[in-house]
């Protein structure tokens, strides 16, 4: 049978014919592996995919990279954004009740009036209504939010784009106009630049609602003068700097309720009329709490506490409101008597701070959900969140305990503890493990953010939760609590940047930082620094984001971390296009580890496939410094010149180095050249820029400015040669061959290998100096002093001395010169005579030393 045919096996079906399938042999000839029932499935498990997000911020497009850092990069055509759309007015409703805190589970709360506002109500309101803006002013606690409910229900219709709702809990002012722009503009992973923001922002016509407002002075005139259109009315404490006289801003001020009024809240609260006693006892704490309403719902949760207390559980069980209890049920307790069950009132300062009791009558899962709380600062986790962090199933309804007691209040899409209560719960020993529950919450959160199936928005809406598990982690100075910070961070921050909350997204970043410093984790505070570089770049804050970069970039290099270095340099690139000019060069200050920045080389991209140019000058740890006088820094041109170099170059300081040697081995040939003898005619021994080598000498010749190996003749009369002493050349070298290199015939016509000088005169004109040619190098085999090798560089005229002396032709086609004055003669005696000055009495073969 041909093996190409599989026949019916193929299909499934034995070769022999018989049915059935086998499941061991398969039809590729390849056996299936067994399995056993407690293995795990087939294959390898999916790798989890990094969730990549896409975001525009003006004409750049920023892509968030949780593993290498985010990348930043001018948008390419066909990544424009669309031009954002105006929300309609069921799309706004739809998008404020998405940004609304979560109902409580459990029974509703009972719906309180609004007591003794009418006046303050109808005044606000016909502000709003004549483009007027409000600053409403009141103690915590006085019914703020309530006040500002009843004025965004009546203000509806006053503006084009409706109300706007805002919270302005740790937020500044460029989060109240980002947050103005998505609640009237649909724009869709697109964050516009500050430019285009405040075009935006300009052209809305909204009756803008800040509750918790904590800016003000400058900032709060920076919001007003930014939207134009809009009547803000902002609801906040009287300890906040108000803002300037230019302002315009009508101020409102927000007391207490009068003593009836605060009777009647604290009955509508307890659902029943008060006895004498609890009136009395509520006179007294209107006076003490100056008729704050907080006081009175949070006393008439006290008395319906007291209330069921004082019931009897046994008392319905006549009319079968509860199930026959069963035989293996442990014994009834006792029945309370009439003296158990008179619970007294609270005292006045219980009245006045009730957290503790009020969460000494809690379920335990309500009074876990208070220490978490107290850990993360008063910001209370998603109901969602409860159950796993308090290890009780039925843990989300301890959130409508804690809300129906008046300990807690809305802020923006969450609950925070009320005003107050904070202190309280820490004065009553909630926050003594306060730094183990905040790791716990750190954790989980950072486990919960990873997850696939959470969105960025969810991410956004746990916010301050996360950034305040980070707080509480980073001071504590202690290293296991700093890591659990840093995977938080690491984890949060990406889904925040994608998210769009950029004042989270700055505040996660920068307690990972610290946290990783604290932690000793080098290549995670490379990360948090790439990524508040890539914030300021966004942002607009090019020397910020110039020295997050670097400093990442030195990080990563040091830990040869290539992908996070390129993608920091990519960034610093763009950093340099948008800063319009180069940077000036920075002198280099002790301890500085950031590179600088070769600008030049910045300007384009290196092509696809290429290795990418060094853009940093580094130097090795390894390494010693090198020390050299630094130079001054050069001043840029008063033309609009570009500094093209500039920052700490260290390789520059190398290369100064040598040139500073260089330099200074110069100047000592040169006086050594200038040096005279002073019984010798001052013409013999001058070096002039005259001198040049004639176009006749042959190429195997030595040049003019090489010195001869051969001593200078001390006395004798211009035009004499003085025969040198083989074997006392100064600058004789050991040779490292065996056997002597061939030299070619010298310009005087000597004859190679022998080793006897040529004592020839050379003709000159009479009346006219004659030069004094230097001795040859003797040749190796007839030297009786060191053995020396020919330079590398240049042949060695072999010292043969010949009959007849060389004849010298001049050029026809050149002018008449002194033919005296060649470069064989003067220029080799005083190069020779300053090498033999330099050589060091020991004989050694550094010319630094000689010259020292």
């Amino acid at each position: 049978m041909d093996p190409t045919h599989q026949g019916p096996g193929e299909y499934g079906r034995h070769s022999d014919g018989s049915g059935g399938t086998d499941d061991s042999d398969r039809s590729d000839g390849r056996r299936r592996p067994s399995r056993e029932s407690n293995a795990a499935d087939f294959g390898q498990p999916t790798p989890q995919q990094v969730r990549v997000v896409q975001v525009t911020v003006g004409d750049l497009l920023l892509t968030v990279n949780p593993v290498d850092g985010s990348e930043v990069e001018a948008c390419p055509p066909g990544y424009e954004p669309d031009a954002p759309a105006r929300r309609t007015p069921a799309e706004r409703a739809a998008h404020e009740r998405a940004g609304a805190p979560p109902v409580p589970a459990g029974p509703p709360a009972p719906q309180l009036p609004l007591l003794e506002r009418q006046d303050e109500r109808e005044r606000l309101v016909g502000l709003l209504a004549r483009g007027r803006s409000v600053r409403l002013t009141g103690q915590a606690g006085s019914g703020r939010t309530a006040l500002l409910d009843a004025v965004a229900a009546d203000c509806t219709d006053l503006a084009p784009d409706g109300v706007v709702r805002l919270s302005g809990h740790r937020r500044t002012a460029a989060d109240l106009l980002y947050g103005l722009f998505d609640a009237t503009h649909l724009a869709p992973l697109h964050r516009p630049g500050p430019e285009e923001l405040l075009a935006l922002v300009r052209s809305i016509g909204a009756v803008v609602i800040v509750d918790d407002l904590e800016i003000g002075g400058a900032a709060l005139d920076g919001l007003l003068e930014a939207t134009p259109e809009c009547a803000f009315l902002f609801g906040t404490t009287p300890d906040l700097t108000p803002p300037g006289v230019d302002a315009h801003l009508e101020e409102v001020l927000l007391a207490g309720l009068g003593r009836s009024a605060s009777l009647e809240l604290l009955a509508k609260v307890v659902e029943r009329p008060l006895t004498e006693d609890e009136r009395n006892w509520a006179g007294d704490l209107w006076f003490e709490s100056e008729g704050l309403p907080l006081r009175f719902v949070q006393a008439g949760s006290l008395l319906r506490q007291r209330d069921r207390l004082n019931t009897d559980p046994a008392a319905f069980d006549e009319y079968d409101y509860f199930e026959p209890r069963p035989d293996d049920a442990p014994p009834v307790p006792e029945a309370p008597t009439a003296e158990t069950l008179d619970v007294p009132l609270p005292s006045l300062g219980e009245g006045a701070a009730p957290a503790v009791l009020l969460a000494s009558r809690l379920s335990e899962a309500a009074r876990e959900t208070l220490r978490f709380t107290v850990a993360l600062g008063g910001e209370v986790p998603h109901q969602a969140h409860l159950p796993a962090l308090v290890g009780d199933t039925h843990a989300d309804a301890a959130l409508g305990e804690l809300a129906g007691c008046g300990l807690l209040s809305p802020a923006g899409p969450r609950y925070r503890l009320a005003a107050g209560v904070l202190a309280q719960l820490e004065a009553g020993g909630y926050a003594e493990e306060a730094a183990a529950h905040a790791r716990t919450a750190a954790q989980h959160y950072a486990w919960w953010v990873s997850h696939p199936s959470v969105t960025p928005q969810r991410a956004v809406a746990e916010a301050d939760a996360i950034v305040a598990a980070m707080g509480r982690l980073v001071p504590d100075g202690e290293a296991g609590q700093a890591s659990a910070a840093v995977l938080l961070a690491r984890s949060a921050a990406p889904a925040l940047a994608a998210g769009l909350s950029w004042g989270a997204w700055e505040k996660a970043l920068r307690a990972g930082q610290e946290a990783a410093r604290i932690a000793g984790e080098v290549a995670e505070e490379a990360y948090f620094h790439h990524e508040l570089g890539v914030l300021a770049l966004c942002s607009g804050n090019l020397d910020r984001a110039r020295t997050e970069l670097e400093t990442s970039i030195s990080m990563r290099g040091a830990l040869a971390d290539k992908s996070g270095a390129v993608a920091g340099r990519r960034a610093l690139a763009l950093v340099a296009d948008r800063s319009g000019g180069f940077a000036p060069p920075v002198r280099p200050q002790t301890g500085d580890d950031v590179p600088a920045v070769r600008h030049d080389l910045l300007a384009g991209t290196p092509p696809l496939g290429s290795p990418a140019p060094p853009l940093f000058a580094r130097q090795s740890v390894e390494e010693d410094p090198t020390v050299v006088a630094p130079f001054p820094p050069a001043a840029p041109k008063a033309g609009g010149g570009r500094v093209l170099l500039g920052g700490a170059r260290r390789n520059l300081a190398a290369a100064g180095a040598g040139a500073l040697l260089v330099a200074v081995l110069g100047t000592v040939v040169t006086l050594g050249l200038t040096a005279g003898d002073p019984e010798e005619p001052g013409g013999s021994r001058k070096v002039t820029t005259e001198q040049s080598s004639p176009e006749d000498t042959p190429d195997d010749a030595s040049p003019a400015d090489e010195p001869d190996d051969g001593p200078a003749p001390d006395d004798g009369a211009p035009g004499e040669e003085t025969p040198a002493t083989p074997g006392t050349s100064a600058s004789a070298t050991p040779s490292t061959s065996g056997s002597p290199s061939p030299a070619p015939s010298s310009p005087d016509g000597s004859s190679p290998g022998t080793g006897e000088p040529s004592s020839t005169p050379s003709s000159s004109t009479p009346g006219e100096p004659t030069p004094t040619r230097s001795s040859p190098r003797p040749s190796q085999s007839t030297s009786t002093g060191p053995t020396v090798t020919p330079s590398e560089s240049e042949p060695d005229p072999d010292p043969t001395p010949t009959p007849t002396p060389p004849t010298e032709t001049p050029d026809p086609g050149l002018p008449p010169t002194d033919t005296t004055s060649s470069a064989s003669g003067p220029a080799e005696s005083a190069t020779a005579s300053a090498t033999a000055t330099t050589e060091s009495p020991a004989g050694s073969d550094d010319p630094t030393e000689a010259a020292a």
